[in-house]
């Protein structure tokens, strides 16, 4: 059986698993500085009810004997947010990307960076920030691995289990240099 990964709009069918993959890591991770779980609503909030440019994506596993959406196994999904609410950073976007726990170190995050980039281009972003928590070694290595340089670190910022926890931040530089 032979499967393709696609990247769809994500829609209102896709948001109880996105919930899921997303309450995950609120409670088992430094992933997410979220400390509460997270609600339908708020997740239909933030991924369903922003400007079209802001778009999320699911990760989707299509097997290419099925040809209805039955055949579609959601394995993560990525977004493209607001880096910042001031006119001035309207073509810097920030990005993340979650995948099903049992779904890292297969190579999706790298496909979906590849996929979210071109994407951002297409929406007319200029430069893409990660911010990450600095105990999540494998998506500063995916994100180093692709290209994006750390431009911050910022120490002590968040609390959860117990503990302070750092961010860095990573930038890359997507569209074309205005001369």
């Amino acid at each position: 059986m032979q499967t393709t990964i696609t990247f769809d709009t994500i829609q209102e069918q896709h948001l109880p698993e996105v919930l899921d993959i997303y309450n995950h890591y609120v409670q088992h991770t430094t992933i997410s500085f979220h400390t509460e779980l997270q609600t339908l609503e708020q997740m239909r909030e933030q991924i369903l009810q922003v400007p079209e440019r802001y778009r999320s994506y699911a990760i989707l596993e299509q097997n290419n004997e099925a040809e209805e959406q039955s055949g579609q196994k959601l394995l993560g999904y990525i977004l493209i947010t607001r880096h910042k609410n001031k006119q001035a950073y309207d073509t810097t976007a920030e990005i993340t990307v979650y995948l099903k726990p049992d779904q890292t170190g297969k190579g999706l995050g790298s496909q979906s960076l590849t996929f979210i980039e071109q994407a951002a281009v297409d929406s007319g972003f200029h430069t893409l920030v990660a911010t990450v928590c600095t105990e999540n070694e494998n998506s500063i290595r995916l994100f180093e691995r692709r290209g994006y340089e750390k431009c911050a670190h910022f120490r002590e910022v968040g609390r959860k289990f117990d503990r302070w926890l750092d961010i860095a931040s990573y930038q890359k530089i997507i569209g074309k240099q205005e001369e």
